[in-house]
């Protein structure tokens, strides 16, 4: 059986790909390019190129690789892009994410495995956030999520398909072959790791003044690859055929903007100069997960959860692409 992995040219797919193939698994990629890079997918690997709205391509290329198994890495992400285009967002992340459901359906899919998010938790109540916690999404991007999940359940009860919703804090690292290459770059690792690496200006820091250890926002960051392991033991639980569920994903330790920066700056030992500007509206004071769940169900441990650690593996991946894929 094959395992297909729609958007799996870009970052969090393109890892998760690699731990696949490690695991000895057969893996397809189906991907639009719009956000991902060719040279992210291995070259023994089938590539299609196409949207996960096209419903005939899809449903075409799960019935000719016999994919029983489906990865969904294809949603939009930018907070701030959702607020200005929702409609895009309804658009790519639940509209063609029905047409995805069509296909997979259609084609004998029996196991899928969603790339959610943190988003859907809105502001939290209490910290750490648990699977329990109200899902209050504060913009389109966490309503389009959250939608798609209950599309999920909804469909699973009325067809032979079982289902994995892993909801992300913040990814952020790299393997040895694969990384974090977006355009535009909106999350604060790497931009704090293209300020090391020479952009001009400073890195900006919105809010000082929230109610934590250093008065700057604090998030649970994760490993790309203890990210990935995670989906792959989702699927191993939905093949022995766990039920429906939902889990969170980091480390359960928040780190603060200024704590990122200061150990940027061990790490690259470069000048990493910043600029507090006012708070964005909206963001909460600390988002830390509580990875318990998924921890008792499925066996998952955080391999690297120091933040050096992912900052170091970020950083070395960048200096061997300073342009990214086009290095």
């Amino acid at each position: 059986m094959t395992v297909c992995v729609i958007g799996g040219a870009g970052y969090i797919g393109s890892i998760t790909v690699e731990r696949l193939l490690e695991h000895g698994r057969r893996v397809i990629v189906y991907d639009n390019l719009s956000r991902g890079h060719r040279a992210a997918v291995p070259d023994h690997v089938p590539f299609i190129q196409g949207d996960h709205g096209n419903r005939a391509l899809l449903e075409q290329t799960l019935k000719r690789y016999d994919c029983r198994s489906v990865m969904h890495f294809s949603a939009l992400s930018l907070v701030g892009e959702s607020v200005r285009n929702p409609l895009a967002y309804y658009d790519n992340n639940l509209t063609k994410g029905v047409s995805l459901l069509q296909s997979a359906i259609s084609s004998g899919a029996q196991n899928f495995i969603f790339s959610s998010t943190a988003a859907v938790y809105g502001q939290p109540i209490h910290s750490p956030i648990t699977e329990d916690d109200p899902t209050i999404p504060t913009n389109p991007y966490g309503n389009t999520k959250l939608a798609f999940e209950r599309l999920l359940w909804d469909v699973s009860q009325n067809y032979n398909l079982r289902c994995v919703a892993l909801r992300y804090f913040n990814a952020a690292g790299a393997s040895e072959k694969y990384g974090e290459d977006h355009d535009p770059e909106t999350h604060l690792i790497p931009l704090v790791l293209r300020f090391a690496s020479g952009d001009s200006g400073s890195i900006q820091v919105f809010g000082n003044q929230y109610p934590t250890r250093d008065g700057t926002c604090i998030r649970d960051y994760i490993h790309v690859l203890d990210l990935a392991e995670a989906h792959i033991l989702a699927l191993e639980y939905l093949e022995k055929g766990g039920a429906n569920e939902v889990f969170n994903l980091g480390n359960g330790t928040g780190f603060s903007v200024l704590e990122v920066i200061e150990t940027a700056h061990k790490i690259t030992r470069k000048s990493l100069p910043f600029e507090i500007r006012e708070p964005r509206p909206g963001d909460p004071a600390e988002l830390v997960a509580s990875s318990e769940k998924i921890k008792r169900i499925l066996g998952w441990n955080p391999r690297y959860p120091a933040l050096e650690s992912i900052i170091e593996s970020a950083w070395k991946w960048h200096l061997n692409h300073p342009k990214g894929y086009l290095s």
